[in-house]
């Protein structure tokens, strides 16, 4: 099943080219009240959402997918986790890139050692609200990556128990600001984490852990791998986190990127496919400043 959420929140259900429209499965959901409980509520209550689908579908509406503005299928993540070197091509060509590297070390910085990093919720966007540069001066890179959604909530999560907390599969674009900057402040740029272009259920993905995944910019190829090259695959990176982090129902686990990554700049449109999962296109634009901030 893929489910998405587009236009002002609603609910859609991806057939082919088609969206049908099953936002009254929302009505499913339990009321909450302040404090809201942490994590997202219809990946919480996922499997009673999927049922109601089921029965909505047959009498929904639809209309062409063409024609409406996916948002991200996960609207409230506790957390976005993001997973540095985690394709030994991408370390080597990190190694041979000062744009990349900055001088660190990265014989050392090898996942295991260093381990995971945070992206901020508020970097989080759909694939049709695409990313704003904010520091066009900078180099900004694009990393496309498979994205596993949390299901259920675990701590100190067992290899073996890994992928039965999975609700599903998106692709992930983990967009950087090149720097000497630790990782987390360079990677939460508002529009940073694009995720789309729905979420298909794991039910869906038999192996995450051997999917073909690429990248192109407007007609040029720029990462094309599989996710078997992963040095940590899916079970050992929930298995690796969860023995920091509680994962909780919305979760998002960015499980890093192949070779290949390159900059964007504004007017060009990212075009991130994964197997199993579907395209996305991600148009690139400049960030304009709201205001608030002091004149220089």
């Amino acid at each position: 099943m893929k489910i998405c959420r587009y236009n002002r929140n609603r609910l859609g259900l991806a057939v082919g080219e088609r969206v049908l429209d099953v936002t009254a499965a929302l009505d499913v959901l339990p009321e909450v009240r302040w404090p809201l409980p942490l994590g997202d509520q219809l990946i919480a209550n996922l499997g009673r959402v999927r049922r109601r689908i089921k029965a909505l579908a047959p009498g929904a509406r639809s209309q062409p997918l063409a024609k409406v503005k996916l948002l991200s299928p996960v609207a409230n993540p506790s957390k976005i986790i993001g997973a540095p070197v985690n394709y030994k091509k991408h370390v080597d060509e990190s190694m041979k890139d000062e744009g990349i590297s900055h001088g660190r070390d990265l014989k050392k910085m090898t996942i295991g050692r260093i381990g995971l990093f945070l992206k901020a919720n508020s970097a989080l966007v759909g694939p049709s609200e695409g990313v704003a540069l904010r520091f066009p001066k900078s180099r900004n890179d694009h990393e496309v990556e498979l994205a596993a959604v949390i299901g259920k909530p675990g701590t100190n999560i067992k290899r073996r128990d890994a992928l039965a907390h999975v609700a599903g599969y998106a692709i992930g674009l983990d967009m950087t600001v090149r720097g000497p900057a630790t990782f987390s402040f360079r990677k939460s740029v508002d529009s940073y984490a694009v995720l789309g272009p729905w979420l298909v259920t794991a039910d869906e993905i038999a192996d995450p852990n051997a999917l073909d995944l690429s990248l192109r910019v407007g007609r040029a190829p720029r990462q094309s791998a599989n996710t078997c090259d992963m040095i940590l695959d899916v079970e050992r990176l929930i298995e690796f986190s969860s023995t920091y982090y509680t994962l909780l129902p919305g979760d998002i686990i960015m499980t890093g990127t192949p070779e290949g990554v390159g900059p964007v700049r504004p007017g060009q449109v990212m075009h991130a496919e994964i197997e199993g999962i579907g395209r996305m296109d991600v148009r690139v634009r400049a960030h304009k400043s709201r205001g608030g901030g002091r004149k220089k």
